[in-house]
């Protein structure tokens, strides 16, 4: 019986020209959605546990099932460079990179405008230009490694922003009614659920609250 041909899992199987340092240097770039996912989202739900992240990983997983329908419906096949990079089994339209880091850059931007977040205004001006820089980066790097062509980059890109902004709109708009009703329930108490989106700076507010406790417990200690 002859063995079937192997598949790699695209979202990890990324090439490069040996000797290309840009093309090493954006090999890496295309790794970013990887990092986001199981470096991100996942230490963000141990041990941060915020809804409004959960409901954010939620949405690009979302966006991700929509990207591959729309792949497996429109079937445009990747530029003639798949066949090096063993990719010419699997479909280029719409970018799935492109469309979660757009996604990724515009929810994210989103958030912070609305006064969500751990930082001040300034610091978050400088993590949404890095947020939109990798987006863009990640853009470039699909088409310079030959994944995609640029009408598919683009029109991840451009799906990416729509479901993003869309999806936060869902989020803020319609589901935050629920958020103290998931807190209360047996899921958030089990697992500590919460949302801190009310608090300005949440990073100050866990700083000031852990010193007022310590200072707290050590007057506790000279009482005794």
């Amino acid at each position: 019986m002859a063995t079937p041909p192997l598949k790699a899992v695209t979202l990890t199987h990324v090439r490069y020209q040996k000797g290309d340092k840009l093309g090493h240097f954006l090999a890496w770039v295309s790794l970013v959605p990887v990092f986001i996912s199981l470096g991100g989202f996942v230490t963000h739900f141990i041990f941060r546990r915020e809804l409004q992240g959960m409901f954010f990983a939620l949405g690009l997983i979302v966006s991700q099932f929509i990207n591959e329908f729309i792949k497996t419906t429109v079937q445009q096949a990747r530029p003639e460079t798949c066949a090096l990079l063993e990719m010419c089994d699997s479909h280029g339209w719409p970018s799935s990179h492109s469309q979660y880091m757009f996604f990724f850059a515009i929810y994210f931007t989103l958030l912070s405008s609305k006064g969500f977040g751990f930082w001040n205004s300034k610091n978050n001006l400088i993590l949404n230009s890095l947020a939109w820089s990798m987006a863009l980066l990640t853009m470039y790097s699909r088409v310079y490694l030959g994944y995609h062509t640029v009408a598919q980059v683009f029109a991840g890109a451009s799906l990416g922003i729509f479901l993003g902004a869309l999806w936060f709109w869902v989020v803020n708009s319609i589901l935050y009614q629920y958020f103290p009703a998931i807190e209360e329930s047996a899921f958030g108490r089990q697992f500590y659920v919460k949302d801190t989106s009310h608090i300005r700076n949440v990073l100050k507010f866990e700083y000031d609250n852990a010193r007022a406790a310590r200072e707290k417990m050590a007057s506790n200690s000279k009482s005794d």
